[in-house]
């Protein structure tokens, strides 16, 4: 059985170098213990590896397209080969001049398909692996062209800085939320823009009312409500490297538990509905589901969500988040999933990855 998108969206590149949403929250909200399963939609793996460091006895990786396997399979390689602060250079959140020879020491852990791939793109790997997706690129652009016509770099500077709450609000209001920020801002990341340099226009495909206006709300709340000093997906954004924050997976803290547990860690090519049909029932504790019902009908969502339900075990749990559509449980299925709503809403407000307009948080009843 294929998924809804695979039949619209080009899955020919690496889409995303990094996890765009916040493995902080992803892991309160699913919270594995030792001993179980979890799934995850792959992406560029970093998420995966944050579930990872909380020793489950699995963690299964799922994605359609074998572009995002590379990269996951290439972090595997780096964190089983570098130091803490190699796999930093080689990802691109610090400068470096020999990612090269880093990529060189990880290559021969790589299996033949994935090893080409790399080969194939040098320039890449010489600029940071965590800056080679389609994604990466768009924000690239935006950082190159559009935010000088904007701000100054010392500007930037400043408010990468952070500080107090009123101090970073004062500063927003009366020097970063000037008419021309809220103007190119609206122009660059509509859906349009947004479609052809940053994500495929089928993920746009049930998505309700204006894209730029809600993803300037939530860009709002990162720069005043939370600290922009310590959110490594702006600072990637506006700088293109890890200033003074870094993701779950890529802090000193979390490396050795994820090398230590990378055993446990396998990847699969395949639809995650074809992979729930072959795990079985009552198979996975729990999952992270990405943003991937944005780009289903509500009816094949309904539907995979059952399928879903009937992999988890009683008590389990399923994260995901909406970005423009909204996706929550029907309540057709109020006897099999629990909304745990106080605690999404709480993790959501604290979501450094600001693209986002709602965190769900689902618990599989008994």
């Amino acid at each position: 059985m294929s998924t809804e998108v695979a039949q619209r969206a080009d899955f020919s590149r690496i889409r995303y170098a990094q996890c765009w949403e916040d493995a902080d929250i992803l892991v309160e909200a699913l919270d594995p213990k030792p001993g179980q399963v979890c799934l995850s939609i792959a992406s560029a793996g970093d998420n995966a590896f944050a579930l990872l460091s909380r020793a489950p006895a699995r963690v299964i990786a799922l994605d359609l397209n074998p572009a995002q396997l590379a990269c996951l399979e290439l972090r595997v390689a780096a964190y089983r080969s570098l130091k803490h602060g190699e796999l930093l250079e080689l990802i691109g959140s610090v400068p470096s001049l020999r990612r090269d020879g880093l990529y060189q020491r990880c290559r021969r852990a790589l299996s033949t398909e994935v090893r080409a791939f790399w080969d194939a793109h040098p320039g890449e790997i010489a600029r940071g692996i965590g800056g080679a997706g389609k994604f990466e690129h768009y924000f690239a652009v935006f950082r190159r062209f559009v935010l000088p016509l904007v701000h100054t770099r010392a500007r930037v500077t400043r408010l990468l800085r952070g500080g107090e709450h009123d101090e970073r609000n004062r500063f927003y209001r009366e020097t970063w939320n000037s008419l021309r920020w809220r103007l190119l801002f609206r122009v660059f990341f509509s859906r349009f823009m947004m479609g052809r340099l940053g994500r495929d226009p089928s993920f746009f495909r049930y998505v309700e009312g204006s894209v730029a206006t809600r993803i300037f709300a939530r860009a709002q709340h990162a720069l005043t409500e939370l600290d922009p000093a310590e959110n490594p997906y702006l600072q990637w954004i506006l700088t293109g490297q890890h200033q003074t924050a870094l993701p779950f997976a890529l802090r000193a803290e979390n490396f050795d538990k994820i090398r230590h547990h990378l055993d446990r860690l396998e990847w699969r090519l395949m639809p995650l509905e074809d992979f729930l049909a072959e795990a079985g029932p009552r198979a996975i504790d729990h999952f992270n589901l990405s943003d991937i019902f944005e780009y289903m009908s509500p009816d094949n969502y309904h539907a995979l969500l059952a399928r879903l339900v009937t992999a988890g075990r009683p008590g389990g749990r399923l994260a995901y988040w909406n970005m423009l559509a909204p996706r929550s449980r029907p309540e057709s299925m109020a006897g099999q999933l629990r909304p745990l709503d106080d605690l999404a809403a709480r993790l959501h407000e604290q979501d450094k990855a600001f693209f986002y307009s709602r965190f769900v948080v689902e618990e599989i009843s008994a």
